[in-house]
């Protein structure tokens, strides 16, 4: 299984940093006995990992290389790749350019490496072989893609940074197989213009007979591309902290070589 890990943004929100805004600092981990500040994408990689990701591709512009230098080619025993995404051009064509290490029978995780999310073995509830999206509850679904499904889980619209998004309910993380990666690529390639947001694609899929499933999971959600954000996902974290007293599991085995 596959992890793909749009990460060529510029971080616009929150600039200025002197480094990609997938390092920014939030919260902390332990590495052989001593507590070592965390980079906010690392939630998302062990997310991926808990998952069932055996392989994580980084879909990176040319500029990015301390994320490289950072994560090396392989965290807890999972390899890693990188892509060079040769511009910014949003989520879509930031997933496709992963496309070509993907065989059509293997599964796919996508996430946002500047999110923090509980469960941390979320990704685990979605199915196989089906296009499905992790939801979570907000305050704020406006400023996310919220998604409307029916009573079964079946989506039937996602609402774009919508200011009328008729649900709280947003999508989080998805996943999906190489087989209906292809088919949303083949149907990409044919509208003009292409899709810069994953969520106007969907609803065109949705529309040629498509189908997509909305798993209500998740439990807590806060972008860190903003400063509020950065600041709720560290209260956020020393809340969990003081709650389940540092008992998430096991701690990743980092490699950096390469």
């Amino acid at each position: 299984m596959w992890g793909i890990i749009p990460a060529a943004g510029v971080g616009s929100r929150i600039q200025p940093l002197a480094f990609s805004k997938e390092l920014l600092p939030v919260g902390s981990r332990s590495e052989n006995g001593t507590q070592r500040p965390r980079a906010v994408s690392e939630y998302l990689v062990e997310r991926m990992i808990r998952g069932g990701a055996t392989r994580l591709c980084f879909v990176i512009s040319a500029d990015k290389c301390d994320l490289v230098q950072y994560f090396g080619n392989s965290i807890g025993g999972v390899h890693i790749c990188y892509v060079v995404q040769p511009r910014p051009a949003g989520l879509c064509d930031a997933l496709f350019q992963a496309m070509h290490l993907i065989d059509a029978r293997e599964q796919v995780l996508v996430g946002l490496p500047d999110t923090v999310w509980f469960p941390e073995d979320g990704f685990a509830a979605l199915p196989n072989d089906e296009l499905s999206f992790l939801l979570f509850d907000v305050e704020r679904p406006e400023l996310f893609d919220a998604v409307l499904t029916d009573g079964a889980g079946e989506v039937r619209e996602i609402r774009v940074k919508s200011v009328d998004p008729q649900t709280s309910w947003v999508w989080g993380g998805f996943k999906l197989s190489g087989v209906i990666l292809r088919e949303l690529y083949e149907l990409w390639q044919r509208r003009s213009p292409r899709d810069e947001y994953l969520g106007t694609l969907v609803n065109a899929y949705l529309a040629e007979g498509g189908a997509a499933r909305g798993v209500g999971r998740g439990e807590e959600y806060v972008d860190v591309g903003t400063l509020n954000g950065y600041w709720n996902a560290i209260r956020m974290l020393e809340n969990r902290n003081r709650a389940v007293d540092e008992t998430s599991g096991p701690e990743l085995a980092w490699s950096r070589s390469g």
